[in-house]
Parts: structure tokens; C-alpha cells; sequence
């Protein structure tokens, strides 16, 4: 028996999410049907972060036992051959049966892409989230410190959360401009369900003048999602990065997200 471990991107919009469905509309459903059939044999994965309906993926990580004697080439072009066109194995390779794609993982980095224009977004709809109005880059950044570090994070985890403890570490919260995008960069030791998005909400109200950005501050502390602002859109977050110990000799690289990358 193998332990494979592969990198997967995927178009959120395409699917129901990455968790299996009954109805076997999500990522987990076609890359399993897709593994099964190179296997000859019914494979199961587990994944590094289990994304919602509309959010993407760059760098996701999964990890299978298989009996299967194949090439790591076979779980790379076999398996896309067989992926629908919104979907794709980047790498695949071995690994010791200890590794486990979500438990091994030391940290995980989304991206929120932002439009922040007038007008609705329409070549890139589904791609990106979408503010109409003017979005105050300061006020938001000055918001930043009060959720950096180790905090009980109840006040933006959905209800639907499942996670034993609200605690988790923000170890990173940037926040710029490209061209007419604003870019929330997170990085995490793990993220409770919605969190990325209902921070990046709150940033929004922040940025638009509904709130100083000392509200952020009171918003972590109640500890109350009634008090924080509505869930961001999930068609501009991205799952762009997981962490692993070098030991486990994964690939690191990423491709890069679509949009032109300059800060203003």
C-alpha cells in the first residue's frame, strides 16, 4: 500500500465545493472518480483545506492510499484526462503512509481578490469579489493589528463551523492595491469555516468609513459573528498556499493568480 500525495488547482465556480456530495457536484467527487478509474479501485482523499462552493484553489493538497502500482506521471496526466476542464493535478509524488495532507500542515495562505469599481465585474465574474464603493486602503491596514497573533476567533466563524476551538494564530494580514483590485493576503495555522471571508468583510466596512478600524478590535473580543460585518462573496478567495515541514520534501512553487500583480 502507497501513500500518494498530490497538488490540485481548481475554479471554484465550476463546483459545490470541495467536500463530496451526494448529487457528486464537488471537486472531491470528480477527482476521486478520476483516481478510482487510473487505479482501477476506489480511492479515497483527504484534502489540506475543505473549500466552500465558489472558492478556488491554487495549491491544494491531498493525500490517498492506493495498492496501485502506477507512475507519479499516471496520477498527473491520467487523472486530468479524466478531470473536468475546471480542474487539475499539478504534481503527484510518494510519501511516507505518516504524512497527512490536513494534520501535517503547519499553515495555510488564502488571497481575497477584491474589484473595487463602479461597476460589477463580467469577464472575470465568479473569478473575483466585487465593493462599488471607494475602499480606504489605510483605514483597513490600520485594522490589521488587532487580529494578528493567537485569538479566540468566534466573532468570524459561521455557525456551520465545525472546528473543536475557536482558537487560531493570524500570522499574516496584507493589504494593496493592484490596478483596480484591492489583494487580502492571510496566512494561518489553520482557518475556522467563513473566517477568511467574514475578516475581509469587516475590512470592507472598515474601508468604506462604517466603522473606525479600532471596531475591529471590539468585533475579535465579543467573541459575537451577530456584531461583525456579512460574509465577503466567495468568488474572490483563493487557497494559494499550504505549509509543510521541508522533511516531507513536497513541491513548494505556485502558479501564480491571473491578475496583473503591482502594488499602488
Amino acid at each position: 500500500m502507497s501513500r500518494i500525495a498530490l497538488g490540485l488547482e481548481y475554479n471554484g465556480a465550476v463546483f459545490c465545493g470541495w467536500q463530496t456530495q451526494p448529487s457528486g457536484c464537488a471537486v472531491q467527487d470528480a477527482l476521486e472518480r478520476a483516481l478510482s478509474e487510473i487505479a482501477g479501485e476506489q480511492i479515497a482523499t483527504v484534502c489540506a483545506g475543505r473549500t466552500d462552493a465558489g472558492v478556488h484553489a491554487l495549491a491544494q493538497v491531498v493525500h490517498f492510499d492506493t495498492g496501485a502500482a502506477r507512475p507519479e506521471s499516471a496520477w498527473v496526466r491520467g487523472t486530468n484526462a479524466l478531470l473536468p476542464e475546471g480542474a487539475a493535478v499539478i504534481w503527484a509524488q510518494t510519501v511516507a503512509a505518516e504524512f497527512h495532507a490536513r494534520y501535517s500542515a503547519y499553515q495555510r495562505g488564502y488571497r481575497y481578490v477584491l474589484l473595487n469599481h463602479p461597476q460589477r465585474p463580467a469577464v472575470n465574474h465568479g473569478r473575483v469579489g466585487w465593493f462599488h464603493l471607494p475602499l480606504d486602503l489605510e483605514r483597513m491596514r490600520d485594522a490589521v493589528k488587532y487580529l494578528l497573533g493567537e485569538h479566540d476567533f468566534s466573532a468570524f466563524r459561521s455557525a456551520e463551523c465545525q472546528a473543536k476551538s475557536p482558537v487560531r494564530e493570524l500570522r499574516r494580514l496584507e493589504v494593496r492595491k493592484s490596478g483596480d483590485y484591492v489583494v487580502f493576503d492571510l496566512d494561518a495555522n489553520a482557518f475556522l469555516h467563513h473566517m477568511a471571508r467574514n475578516i475581509v468583510g469587516c475590512l470592507v466596512y472598515i474601508g468604506k468609513g462604517k466603522h473606525a478600524p479600532a471596531w475591529m478590535g471590539e468585533v475579535l473580543a465579543s467573541r459575537d459573528r451577530k456584531l461583525a460585518a456579512p460574509t465577503q462573496g466567495a468568488a474572490g478567495l483563493y487557497l494559494v498556499h499550504v505549509g509543510y515541514d521541508a522533511k516531507w520534501g513536497l513541491p513548494q512553487a505556485v502558479r501564480g493568480i491571473w491578475f496583473p500583480d503591482h502594488d499602488e
